[in-house]
């Protein structure tokens, strides 16, 4: 991080336009499998969080997402209607519930991860031929 400060004007604008296209083009190809799926990106987000932390608690997820109840409880009923996502009850607090990605919702999951890990490389492998 301390390098950051040591960037000029350009330098940083330079760096937020490649975080820009990055971006985009990271999810642009992942879109065609989410509207494969007739999900969105906050559907995507919930579905890498449920990925990366199994057996999340909804309180937690919704500490990590820094949305509110409302706009989580809209991304899960979707997620339950496509028979995605999972509830179990925590064995000492009951009113806690955690979330877990079934097995479709594994396999949604790795076709999206998949095609975003062909594009990041690729913008890496891009990034590094310009060097040269």
């Amino acid at each position: 991080m301390k390098e950051l400060l040591y960037l000029k004007d350009d330098q940083l604008k330079d760096l937020i336009e490649k975080l820009f296209v990055g971006y985009r083009e990271v999810f642009s190809d992942s879109k065609k499998t989410l509207d494969k799926y007739s999900i969105g990106l906050a559907h995507n987000k919930v579905i890498l969080l449920l990925s990366m932390y199994e057996g999340i608690s909804i309180s937690e997820l919704l500490k990590k997402l820094k949305v509110t109840k409302q706009s989580l409880n809209r991304v899960l009923k979707d997620l339950i209607n496509l028979n995605i996502i999972e509830f179990k009850k925590d064995e000492q607090d009951t009113r806690i519930k955690h979330i877990f990605l079934n097995e479709k919702g594994k396999r949604i999951f790795n076709e999206i991860f998949q095609t975003q890990k062909k594009e990041f490389t690729m913008l890496c492998l891009i990034q590094i031929l310009r060097r040269y």
